[in-house]
């Protein structure tokens, strides 16, 4: 049997580089310096420990750190990112449905239990949606395994936009006006996030439906206001309208972002490649 190959994705140190020697020590609480430092120790404990795990196990492995990642990741059997949840989200941009990811946090407890797991054969990855974006009738190459947002690129300015939910039937929800902060739609891997946050509700992990709410709209009346959220199943698709003169559609956050402008049509639906996610609360 070939021996498997693993990719250990690493958050970078530089996003812990505060030090008390800066110009804004002076006017900070020393305790956040303390607080970065020792996230910093902990971080680098987590990939030392992972490290020497794999050096035990009969696997062929290599360290890659996140900010390095420019292609698709292919010919490895796993993808294990420690950092936390930003760089599994960043992980997922660069991985299609033939390669699972495993998730360490950087205060890991459970890594090695449930990297033997995998490597026998005992725990098997779970397949989460994704979002798929498609504009003006063209697929987006990035999809979003949290949450998708579709905003103006300043805040403060009002977001014009329509949309309708349309089955693969043709059948479709009433055509909804909006005036607002932006239209977020979610999976229910991101639905515990920002969706959560703004008054959306947890879905099960591995459902396949979307969720959708309308950021601070200028409401119209009960008859469309009960419109402004709700769940775009998994034979349904969401058709947008753009009426505002820009636009961004961001994905997974604010570093990874389409641009989009007046007249745009923007279609969103969860027929994306699942991401195989390693969830060893759900081992066979």
């Amino acid at each position: 049997m070939a021996r498997r190959k693993l990719l250990l994705l690493l958050k970078p140190f530089d996003v812990y580089q505060v030090t008390q020697s800066n110009a804004v020590s002076r006017f900070t609480n020393p305790q956040i310096f303390h607080y970065i430092d020792n996230r910093r120790k902990v971080h680098k404990e987590a990939i030392n420990v992972c490290q020497k795990i794999l050096q035990q196990k009969p696997i062929d492995w290599k360290p890659i750190f996140r900010n390095n990642l420019s292609q698709p990741i292919h010919n490895v059997d796993l993808v294990v990112t420690v950092g936390g949840d930003g760089t599994l989200l960043q992980a997922s941009h660069f991985l299609d449905d033939s390669v699972p990811v495993l998730g360490v946090n950087s205060d890991p407890t459970q890594a090695e239990e449930v990297l033997d797991g995998f490597l026998e054969d005992q725990i098997v990855p779970s397949k989460l949606s994704r979002i798929s974006v498609s504009v003006n009738s063209k697929v987006l190459p990035t999809c979003a395994l949290n949450d998708i947002l579709i905003a103006h690129p300043c805040p403060a300015t009002v977001s014009r936009f329509s949309f309708k939910i349309r089955g693969d039937d043709e059948t479709c929800s009433p055509l909804v006006n909006c005036r607002s902060s932006g239209l977020r739609i979610s999976t229910a891997a991101g639905s515990t996030a920002a969706m959560h946050s703004a008054g959306g509700f947890p879905m099960p992990i591995l459902s396949r439906d979307l969720q959708y709410m309308v950021r601070e709209p200028i409401s119209q009346g009960p008859a469309i206001s009960r419109l402004m959220h709700g769940l775009i199943k998994s034979d349904q698709s969401m058709d947008a309208s753009w009426f505002s003169k820009e636009g961004f559609v961001y994905f997974d956050g604010s570093h990874v972002f389409h641009t989009i402008q007046n007249g745009d049509t923007i279609e969103i639906s969860s027929k994306a490649p699942v991401l195989q996610v390693v969830l060893p609360h759900l081992s066979t």
